[in-house]
């Protein structure tokens, strides 16, 4: 039986950080805040674009009274971010074969849903998942189980596995019962020897042969 093979998507399948920064420095030049760099965007991401906010106004020291006007006009240039996303090596045609073998593939961000359509359509990637939703899908986003399982519910049945670059994506397939495939090249924010994961990889290339030995295993 195929597998419902669920992926993240930011510090997983595409190296969009630049994208980020660029929104987010957008937003704080218009308080006169000085920019993020890449490494302190990468250090916001992962828990949703709120989160992100408040994580970039504790950098500048911008109270809690402007969280919601700032988070709107991030939101609003958010889905515009796609200019300076790149692919991470290997990655479509690893998708590409694991699609070809049948099996069914989904997608579980925190990003908010409507960027998220936005960087799979500039990339044309929309039509390899069956079933993705964003951070702002469903009342709760990652580390619940949620999303997760609500994504591998639109894939059928079948062994379940998810694929993510951080913490949080840890985090959510544990809870949600669910064997986690850890990308080591993305935005994790803890040692990698402290990430759980039946197994691991920095390549694509390798991603369809682990997808077989873990599904050997089931």
């Amino acid at each position: 039986m195929p597998a419902r093979i669920v992926f993240d998507l930011d510090g997983t399948l595409v190296h969009s950080a630049p994208d980020i920064q660029a929104v987010a420095n957008a937003v704080l030049a218009g308080e006169g805040a000085a920019a993020l760099s890449l490494e302190e965007t990468i250090g916001c991401i992962g828990s949703g674009a709120a989160i992100f906010v408040e994580r970039m106004r504790a950098l500048r020291g911008i109270g809690d009274a402007e969280q919601a006007r700032l988070l709107e006009s991030f939101i609003a240039q958010y889905e515009s971010g796609v200019s300076l996303s790149t692919l991470f090596p290997g990655m479509r045609a690893a998708l590409d074969g694991l699609a070809a073998t049948g099996h069914r593939l989904g997608l579980c961000t925190n990003k908010p849903i409507a960027p998220t359509h936005a960087l799979l359509r500039h990339f044309e990637m929309s039509d390899l998942f069956e079933s993705v939703l964003g951070g702002d899908s469903l009342p709760v986003r990652k580390p619940d189980p949620e999303p997760l399982h609500a994504v591998l519910s639109g894939l059928g049945e079948g062994p379940a596995l998810y694929v993510g670059d951080s913490e949080v994506d840890a985090e959510t397939a544990a809870r949600a019962g669910v064997p986690f495939v850890f990308f080591t090249e993305g935005y994790c924010h803890l040692p990698h020897d402290q990430i759980t994961a039946a197994a691991r990889f920095s390549e694509f290339a390798e991603l369809p042969g682990l997808v077989a030995r873990i599904h050997a295993g089931n």
